[in-house]
């Protein structure tokens, strides 16, 4: 390639379009997203609505950029169906000259750390309030190919990002379906469809029987509280047939206690008991790390008559992870928040992973969004007794350790499955990222590109 040094002022120059916001028109205002990520619409709003009514409209093609966090990669080329939006001052818009350089080779080459670093030198202010200066940023000058040059790479270029995009959409599709079969396994778990049923097990009714006896005899001796009595499960509640020696009962059934944690709002200390909350359950993933602290106080206040133990199951009943549950697979004394639910199995009857698998299955999470939304006490809230209520496939005992070690053995085939195809993944990108260091390395700089680019063309 021919290269030579220049001026990014030479082929870039800033359009000033000044326009006076009415009150009575519909503007079309943007966001320009860091990482370089691109120019996208943030909203539409009527002019009475604009604070500023001095403002600039902006035209299909042109190169904008954030001066305050262009050293961040707010940057992008403006895509055609927003033409004619308008942007504050603090955005700025260039013309560019296309007989020096091509809009995409450009867009290009602002991926690079190269550009990052010009667009830092060329910010003044404080650490978090960094702004662009004009003058220094147009006279930074950058290593150009002729525009020839710049033509042909792109018509490459792009046949390599059509070819690499067919191989995302097709990574897509098998992480969609890989997801799916997930999906399937567990729920065909709680079916019972995935083991052998052995008849000589003792049969599940005969274990709902002894919890009840055992309940009973906690409730006597006061180490339980007596709870309301469960309704029956009829016909239309039953979703599936199970295989024989299984029983549908309600969860509640199953467990010696369901809770929640405490209502009160915790007041945090530097050091003292660890207090966890529902950012620390994933689908079978128990994980205290990130936690903050509670006073000793305060903390033998949360746990009464609440305490988890390990073999105990943790469910989130708020927030878009709602019906996640896992199980305490480690010694660790707690308090925890409202957000969680805690499910004590009858752990002689019920083997606690059984009942995290059951959770996370597509049935378990069916009864948590279902009955979620504008139910119970709090709307958006898994309340405790509509959990209580859950229609649990109970399975004699040794056939739910038989389904879990089935489900796990199964579960790390589709892991190693995604572990290809993320691998897969990994070297599109790095095979689209040679293709773009090659086209931006001369005989006197190399230029670090650092992730794959969108066409501004899309």
């Amino acid at each position: 390639m021919s290269w030579q040094k220049v001026r990014i002022g030479d082929f870039l120059k800033r359009r000033k379009d000044a326009i006076e916001i009415k009150n009575s028109v519909e503007y079309n205002r943007i966001t320009i997203k860091t990482k370089h990520q691109g120019v996208f619409l943030r909203n539409s709003v009527k002019g009475s609505l604009i604070g500023t009514k001095l403002q600039f409209t902006v035209k299909a093609g042109q190169f904008l950029l954030s001066k305050i966090d262009a050293r961040l990669g707010a940057f992008g080329i403006l895509p055609d169906e927003l033409n004619g939006a308008i942007i504050t001052g603090n955005f700025w818009a260039f013309d560019v000259d296309n007989t020096k350089v091509n809009i995409d080779w450009f867009n290009l080459f602002t991926s690079s750390g190269n550009f990052y670093e010009i667009c830092n030198q060329a910010s003044s202010g404080t650490t978090h309030r960094k702004y662009l200066d004009e003058t220094k940023f147009l006279n930074f000058a950058i290593d150009l190919p002729d525009i020839n040059e710049q033509n042909r790479f792109i018509n490459k270029y792009e046949s390599y990002y059509r070819s690499y995009k067919k191989i995302e959409a097709e990574i897509e599709n098998q992480q969609s379906h890989l997801q799916q079969l997930r999906q399937a396994i567990l729920q065909e778990a709680v079916q019972g469809k995935l083991t052998k049923q052995n008849k000589g097990d003792e049969p599940a009714d005969k274990l709902l029987q002894r919890i009840k006896t055992e309940k009973q005899k906690l409730i006597a001796a006061g180490k339980l509280k007596k709870e309301k009595e469960l309704p029956s499960i009829t016909e239309d509640e039953i979703p599936f047939k199970l295989p024989k020696g299984w029983v549908w009962c309600r969860l509640a059934e199953v467990c010696d206690l369901i809770t929640d944690g405490t209502h009160l709002t915790p007041k945090y200390v530097d050091k003292g008991r660890i207090f966890l909350s529902a950012q620390n359950v994933k689908p079978f993933r128990f994980i205290p790390d990130i936690h903050r602290f509670v006073s000793e106080e305060d903390y033998q206040g949360y746990i009464k008559s609440r305490k988890a133990e390990k073999g105990d199951v943790l469910l989130t009943r708020v927030g878009a992870g709602i019906g996640e549950a896992a199980v305490i697979d480690i010694d660790i004394d707690f308090a925890f928040y409202v957000s969680l639910g805690l499910l004590k199995p009858n752990k002689s009857c019920i083997y606690p992973k059984y009942l995290e698998l059951f959770l996370n299955s597509p049935l378990g999470r069916g009864h948590s969004s279902s009955n979620t939304l504008g139910k119970g006490v709090s709307a958006g809230n898994l309340n405790l007794s509509l959990i209580r209520n859950f229609e649990f496939p109970f399975p004699p005992y040794k056939e739910q350790h038989h389904i879990v070690a089935k489900v796990e053995k199964l579960m790390q085939m589709v892991n190693k499955l995604e572990k290809q195809v993320e691998q897969s993944q990994a070297q599109a990108q790095k095979l689209l990222q040679a293709v773009l260091k090659e086209a931006f390395s001369n005989s006197r700089k190399e230029y670090e590109m650092n992730d794959v680019v969108t066409m501004a063309a899309e």
